[in-house]
């Protein structure tokens, strides 16, 4: 696997977004700012100031959005082909021992995109130097990892690909 991917969850997030953005929000605003001009002096008037920075703000996020899920390709983890190796979608169990003279401590890490990883649930970014170090691995690799803190050695006990998890 090579390219940009997106969790088809992910996919639908950000897509909900720019609908609610488009549709919603900014034509709420251009509204907002219309009447605020219809009053006169602009130099002076908060509500226009704030509904042009509002717009500004909201055509940013949408840039930002649109260049998100340009190109990228969708994946759905219920139909995630198996493979022996991780790829972007794996569910991985690791071990990793956080101390030399303590028993490894069993994770479980999804690897999503950047914008749809959050650490608390065990979703981590494929991009994140973790993800980065398990991707292609196999069950019974070890792996050590580079992080701020210090090293972090992990052995690879299964790669799963599926939507549970």
């Amino acid at each position: 696997m090579s390219g940009r991917y997106l969790t088809k969850e992910g996919y639908e997030r950000i897509a909900t977004e720019i609908e609610q953005l488009w549709h919603k929000e900014r034509p709420e605003v251009v509204a907002q700012v219309t009447a605020a001009a219809e009053l006169g002096d602009r130099s002076e008037n908060a509500e226009y100031i704030y509904g042009k920075k509002r717009l500004r703000e909201i055509d940013s996020r949408l840039r930002y959005l649109r260049k998100k899920v340009e190109g990228v390709t969708v994946v759905d983890l219920a139909t995630l082909p198996r493979r022996k190796d991780v790829v972007f979608g794996a569910r991985v169990t690791v071990e990793a021992y956080e101390k030399a003279d303590e028993d490894p401590v069993t994770r479980v890490y999804r690897l999503v995109d950047q914008d749809e990883s959050d650490p608390t649930t065990g979703r981590i970014s494929v991009q994140s130097p973790i993800g980065k170090a398990l991707l292609g691995r196999r069950a019974g690799d070890m792996v050590t990892v580079s992080l701020p803190k210090g090293s972090l050695e992990m052995e690879v006990i299964e790669v799963f690909y599926g939507a549970d998890g």
